[in-house]
């Protein structure tokens, strides 16, 4: 019996010490992860979202809103998971147990709430608010959405905001940031995003058992984000917009001296406030397989051959060679033979031209005989002096570079020497040659200010008041090429007759570009294989206040497809100024 006692003690010992073991593991060895675990369990803290900041137009009119809405949210942590609180779950909500699981499967902390539907009714509101005790961590989330004033105008300045992207969680940028914060996923939106964000706030709140909120411990008040002002002047791109309606196209229109943009339109366009919530995944491959490429921003993420809009360059290369002068003078026949046939548009011909008439009429002979004596990288370096090939840095993603050709680029590209028959291509600009209707806008500002070619500013305020780049050009070569313009539009053989105006005295130019060689003069031929519309334009005479292009997608002849546009834009860029 002795022996039986003892080998009991000694059980009740190892156990006491035993027990004693496990008490000092718990409180002391790991009190201090067990006490985190518990204060989690017992404190809860909730993101505030800041409201962003407002973009505004140059003239302080808002092109944003901030407008409330409501969230269903929940905490993984607490919601139970059961079948038959699943499925009162989903009666409750509207949503199959399938959509709730698969949001609850979010990478999220466990006791971050998890948005289940957005954008709730003030009736479901109610209905929420009356059952949430049924559910705990079941809770109604306060969002600050966003609205987009004019709906589909600017949408491809303004952006879109949507949820951050898998990418964007894995990225350090982006740390920090509340998964269900709305940040910029394209335009400005997201070029300024961080200043347009503002900081979240928290509210630390403690709860019971079963998640219900006891109290509210502590406050951190969000901080809104800074508003912004940009150079685009809504009424102009509203207006340019109107003008696209049922087209393809672009229209750019600049301050000639300073390089803000005034309007930056794009057709077709889409409406930004499908993505504030969430886009739905059908209306996204709507817009994502569409022949019409709504999301391209067609003015900077385009590049097209510029056409007979060129011919001011080939005209301000040949002056600034000694190659012509003002009386320089060709025959024009209706062709040119060099190692093959080179038409004019006008097949009867245009008889005796000088610089003049053919920057006028747009013949095309008189500029290949220019051709003949002007060497592709010589005319390349005055193209890249007014801004063509290269990009802009306009501050907005996804801008092309365009291309000027060069007999080493040609090298590089095709292995292959460059021919003089391709020079007569490019001074009409046809063959390699390709810009965007951003550069076309630029150039056409920078020839009419004597040759100061600005960097592009759509933010009010970032703009330099030095140019980027001075091209020296003869003051009296700048007059002569002003002139021809003007008198595209005002002589009655001119070429850009549609852009007359009883406002404003408007210079420009007309291109046109064949999208398949040959068929252009026929008729009754496909849309998608007509000629693309090009006109460049400028008012008024003295001290021009405005430089627009205009590019429209087989828009046939850019003396009937485009000048018509760019007139109307610059009258309403005037009337509106008084």
């Amino acid at each position: 019996m002795d022996k039986r006692i003892t080998i009991a003690i000694y059980i009740v010992l190892f156990s006491f010490v035993l027990f004693l073991f496990r008490l000092w593991d718990l409180q002391v060895i790991r009190g201090a992860e067990y006490r985190k675990t518990d204060e989690r369990n017992r404190v809860r803290v909730l993101n505030i979202p800041a409201p962003r900041g407002i973009i505004y137009d140059r003239n302080s009119k808002p092109l944003v809103k901030n407008i409330p809405s409501f969230d269903i949210t929940v905490v993984k942590e607490d919601i139970p998971k059961d079948p038959e609180s699943m499925s009162a779950l989903s009666r409750l909500t509207g949503l199959t147990i399938d959509n709730i699981k698969k949001r609850l499967k979010s990478p999220s902390s466990p006791f971050e709430p998890v948005t289940l539907k957005e954008d709730i009714s003030n009736v479901e509101v109610a209905v929420i608010e009356a059952r949430k005790m049924d559910f705990p961590g079941l809770q109604i989330s306060v969002v600050v959405g966003r609205e987009y004033i004019y709906g589909h105008s600017a949408s491809h300045v303004l952006g879109y905001l949507g949820s951050l992207n898998l990418r964007q969680l894995r990225s350090p940028e982006y740390s920090g940031i509340p998964h269900e914060t709305a940040i910029g996923q394209f335009g400005i939106e997201k070029v300024y995003d961080e200043t347009l964000r503002g900081k979240t706030g928290k509210k630390v709140i403690e709860v019971d058992a079963v998640g219900s909120i006891i109290k509210v411990v502590r406050i951190q008040r969000p901080i809104k984000g800074r508003d912004i002002h940009l150079t685009v002047d809504i009424d102009l791109q509203v207006e340019a917009e109107k003008s696209l309606k049922g087209k393809a196209g672009a229209v750019v229109a600049i301050e000639p001296n300073t390089g803000e943009v005034l309007a930056l339109a794009s057709a077709p366009s889409f409406n930004p406030n499908l993505f504030v919530r969430g886009i739905d995944s059908k209306v996204w491959r709507g817009l994502v397989n569409d022949p019409f490429k709504p999301l391209l921003n067609r003015a900077i993420q385009s590049q097209y051959p510029p056409g007979s809009t060129f011919k001011i360059i080939t005209a301000i290369a040949a002056l600034e060679e000694r190659l012509v002068d003002e009386n320089t003078t060709y025959y024009c026949s209706g062709s040119i033979f060099f190692g093959r046939t080179f038409r004019c548009w006008k097949h009867s011909g245009h008889g005796y031209v000088n610089l003049h008439k053919a920057l006028v009429e747009s013949c095309d002979v008189y500029f290949y005989e220019v051709a003949k004596k002007l060497d592709i990288d010589k005319l390349a370096q005055y193209a890249m002096g007014f801004g063509l090939g290269r990009p802009s840095n306009i501050p907005l993603e996804g801008e092309v570079p365009g291309i000027v050709p060069t007999s080493g680029w040609k090298r590089e590209r095709k292995n292959e020497k460059w021919y003089r028959g391709e020079t007569l291509n490019t001074v009409i600009g046809q063959g390699y040659l390709s810009t965007t209707p951003l550069q076309m806008a630029r150039l056409t500002g920078a020839v009419v200010n004597g040759g100061r070619l600005y960097e592009p500013s759509i933010l009010a305020g970032t703009g330099s008041e030095e140019p980027e780049s001075i091209v020296r050009i003869e003051p009296k070569y700048i007059s002569l090429i002003k002139a021809a313009l003007l008198s595209v539009v005002t002589d009655k053989k001119g070429t850009g007759k549609a852009a007359q105006s009883d406002i404003v005295s408007i210079g420009g130019k007309t291109g046109t570009t064949q999208v398949v060689g040959g068929v252009s003069k026929k008729k009754d031929i496909p849309h998608r294989f007509k000629d693309h519309a090009w006109f460049v334009a400028f008012a008024p005479e003295n001290s021009p206040q405005i430089a627009v292009a205009v590019f429209v997608e087989h828009g046939e002849h850019g003396s009937t497809g485009a000048a018509p546009i760019a007139k109307r834009i610059i009258e309403a860029y005037f009337t509106n100024k008084g």
